[in-house]
């Protein structure tokens, strides 16, 4: 497998992809969102990678800044733009209460999510996914995302509900972002 890495290593998704980058996510950055499991630019520990790489598929501890006044709804997107793949891999999407300004460590598990949180459909499945990138690809970033939202997300483009809805298409129904803020960290695959 770490041939297969090292002959994608230049093949990159690329930031461009992200969800901070796309038009309707646009916004103040004035959300100030840390984990007190990695710190910004650092390493992401190895309990919360993904099972197959040795982790927990444990998601960190994230905190934040409390949402500005008038928001309806929080969006939480983490994803990879060093994926090999046409656009950064999403790692989760979830829709929060405007009141929840911390989740603890495992708070976006699929099958017990913290109160006030709703995961919705990854990459894979439904909830957290660690990282797990190609062995010799080299480092991941991990880019964590949240958007305050004036209006609730109630359905993805294309009109499907959120329990179905492809990632990117909740993403994309997003839109009048009040405020957000973005904490990275990298894992590499020994």
């Amino acid at each position: 497998m770490a041939v297969l890495g090292k002959m994608l290593k230049n093949r990159r998704a690329g930031q461009d992809g992200l969800g901070w980058n796309s038009p309707n996510l646009a916004g103040p950055d004035a959300l100030s969102l840390s984990s007190p499991d990695f710190p910004s630019e650092g390493p992401i520990p190895m309990v919360h990678a993904g099972k197959r790489m040795g982790g927990q598929d444990l998601s960190p501890a994230l905190t934040w800044s409390p949402a500005p006044a008038g928001t309806a709804q929080l969006l939480l997107v983490i994803e990879d733009p060093d994926a090999p793949t046409p656009a950064p891999f999403i790692h989760c999407v979830a829709l929060l209460e405007p009141s929840v300004t911390t989740l603890a460590q495992g708070a976006l598990d699929a099958d017990s999510p913290a109160d006030g949180v709703h995961v919705l459909r990854s990459g894979m499945g439904r909830g957290y996914l660690g990282p797990a990138p190609i062995k010799g690809h080299g480092p991941h970033r991990y880019v964590f995302q949240l958007f305050a939202l004036a209006t609730a997300v109630t359905r993805a483009v294309g009109g499907s509900t959120l329990k179905s809805a492809k990632p990117r298409d909740v993403v994309a129904a997003a839109a009048e972002v009040l405020a957000r803020g973005r904490v990275d960290g990298f894992y590499e695959r020994a």
